[in-house]
């Protein structure tokens, strides 16, 4: 089953139903001073990368770094394509004590109807949508602070993987620190793209 890939683009994401408190916004770089431009507190960062060899031999390296604890929302990645909704689903999921959703929420009622399943029927559930598919080369994977800890989602992995302590201060700092890493191992590659989800 292949989708049609999302875009990065915070308008659109603001429109899937996160409540008013909150809204998605481009990240413009990821050092200090781009960061000092996000607003504050923020509870999720979403990063869209180019899939390279240097990646994928990257993610075979991580895969014992893999966290399988209940105390994250995990959905595991099944549809080509799927990468940008499953970003957003961990994004929010991971962050729903903090948002308000409007009653007609489609977002909300997947969260909710999926919420005590594993991350494999997480997947069966969303495979029940059968959007148009297009062929891309990119990959979105998310970011966020889950009770302290800094955890990576990534819908192409096992688990979510745990990337040490965090706070709500230097959430956005940490977060990015980690997205550096991905931008070192791609040398000359320039294709990076950066959303957070911040209170409004």
């Amino acid at each position: 089953m292949e989708w049609t890939a999302m875009e990065i683009n915070p308008e659109m994401m603001n429109k899937l139903g996160v409540g008013e408190s909150w809204r998605f916004v481009d990240v413009l770089g990821l050092e200090g001073d781009q960061l000092s431009a996000v607003p504050k507190p923020c509870c999720a960062l979403m990063l869209l990368f180019p899939l390279t060899q240097q990646h994928e031999s990257f993610r075979a390296q991580q895969a014992d770094k893999v966290s399988g604890g209940s105390e994250v929302y995990f959905l595991k990645q099944t549809i080509v394509n799927s990468c940008g909704t499953i970003a957003l689903l961990h994004a929010v999921a991971n962050n729903k004590g903090k948002l308000s959703f409007g009653n007609d929420s489609a977002l909300k009622k997947f969260l909710d109807d999926t919420a005590n399943m594993s991350p494999d029927d997480r997947a069966k559930q969303l495979e029940k949508n059968q959007p148009e598919a297009d062929k891309v080369n990119f990959h979105f994977i998310a970011f966020v602070n889950v009770d302290g800890q800094l955890y990576e989602f990534d819908g192409r992995m096992n688990g979510a993987v745990k990337h040490g302590v965090t706070k709500e201060d230097s959430f956005i700092t940490d977060a990015a620190r980690v997205c550096r890493g991905f931008m070192e191992r791609e040398h000359g590659e320039v294709r990076f793209s950066a959303v957070a989800l911040c209170q409004s």
